[in-house]
């Protein structure tokens, strides 16, 4: 085992991490840092540090990256229209980046050799934790607990626990899933979500209504777009972090974002989990509407072309990788004349694009219109154009090939 004097841990304070925490010190014999960061989970993260104290840590990190994740990580996302496999909004994906950044820049301060994080040797986060943090310190060690010890149940964590003074709370009724969460989504995983065909209880759900008990009255807004982030509501300037925020519970309030699939893990398994991600959600239906205004459809084919690729890279933990920075720069490149406006209609569940203008836009009414044109369209033209498309078609047919 190698000598590591200093491990910098991202610390959430509960049960796992509490046990880490004690771990690394018996195991290792080493210092630990404690990092804890605020994505927006909605739970209060202050408390993390008291908990730490009482482990002993003397160094104690608790960071507020809200607005950080938003602006320079799922708004960058979204300008792509990112989703993983038809469906997943990558809620939990785009959130393992900056913490892979941030451990590293903790460790760096500190003098630390090693970093250490809770995710299980079953699941993603693991390697995109570590695929992060080896991009951007080369020589890190990585201590994953979970491949390590043997401690791979709740009741053997809690023995620990009694054997070690650590105090943590054993809440009864404490639910039954696995949760992350932060300002994009929550995931559920585990419990009566291990098996496919069960359906979700409805008081798993923690930010959304149910479709049947929204409003009847549907709710309308108007998201202002440059460069392709939103900056506003509804008239209102905004922060990344205040506009994902402000979605989130306008969303909730109408039963939108809730999401129920079976993935693909990158380490081989496919996985069922549940999603809600009310603002993610709005976010890809206002970005697809304004785009289909101001974007040159090559433009905008190339970029749903390409979109898949991306989002593996982000799935499988590979935001810190040059052929993820490549593609983000082409992104970014095509979202300059993507500004204006978006309106929305929210209603039981489901987002309406009712209207989209821009001063930016390409959509020419003089051409597109059923009425007289004037000339702006020579409609004799479609001839040549449709004759020159059908010349390998025609030419094979009279070759005798059939398509049959």
């Amino acid at each position: 085992m190698k000598k590591i004097k200093k491990v910098v841990l991202a610390y959430s304070g509960g049960l796992d991490t509490s046990v880490i925490a004690k771990w690394l010190e018996d195991t290792y014999g080493c210092e630990v840092v404690t990092f804890t960061a605020d994505l927006g989970q909605g739970e209060e993260v202050e408390p993390a540090r008291a908990k730490a104290e009482a482990l002993g840590i003397k160094e104690i990190y608790i960071d507020d990256l809200r607005e950080e994740f938003v602006r320079d990580y799922v708004f960058p996302m979204f300008r792509a229209n990112t989703i993983y496999e038809g469906e997943y909004l990558l809620g939990t994906s785009i959130a393992r980046p900056l913490i892979s950044k941030r451990l590293i820049e903790i460790a760096n301060e500190t003098g630390a050799d090693a970093i250490s994080h809770g995710a299980t040797g079953k699941g993603n986060d693991q390697v995109r934790f570590e695929l992060g943090a080896y991009a951007l310190k080369p020589g890190v060690e990585v201590i994953a607990p979970w491949r390590e010890w043997d401690l791979n149940s709740r009741e053997k964590l809690l023995a620990y626990c009694d054997e070690h003074g650590i105090e943590v709370e054993r809440q009864k009724g404490k639910s039954p899933y696995s949760m992350d969460a932060n300002l994009l989504h929550i995931s559920y995983e585990g419990g009566i979500l291990e098996d496919p065909w069960a359906e979700a209880e409805d008081d798993m759900w923690r930010w959304s209504v149910s479709p049947e008990n929204a409003p009847d009255v549907a709710t309308y807004m108007n998201l202002t777009y440059q460069k392709g982030d939103i900056v506003a509501i509804d008239g209102k300037a905004m922060s990344p972090a205040e506009v994902l925020a402000y979605l989130n519970k306008v969303g909730g309030d109408n039963g939108i974002g809730r999401l129920d699939i079976v993935e693909n893990r990158y380490v081989g398994m496919k996985s069922r989990g549940c999603y809600e991600t009310p603002g993610g959600t709005i976010m890809l239906k206002g970005h697809r509407a304004i785009e289909s205004i101001t974007l040159d459809r090559e433009v905008a084919h190339l970029k749903d072309e390409l979109m898949p690729r991306y989002a593996k890279l982000i799935y499988n933990g590979y935001w810190w990788s040059p052929e993820r920075e490549m593609l983000q720069k082409m992104i970014d490149e095509s979202q300059a004349p993507v500004n204006g406006e978006v309106r929305l209609k929210l209603y039981k569940g489901n987002v309406t694009v009712v209207g989209r203008r821009s001063d930016d836009s390409l959509f020419d009414e003089n051409i597109a219109t059923f009425e007289d044109d004037e000339g702006a369209y020579h409609q004799g033209d479609a001839e040549g154009f449709i004759k020159l498309n059908a010349l390998r078609l025609r030419i094979a047919a009279n070759k005798g090939r059939s398509l049959k």
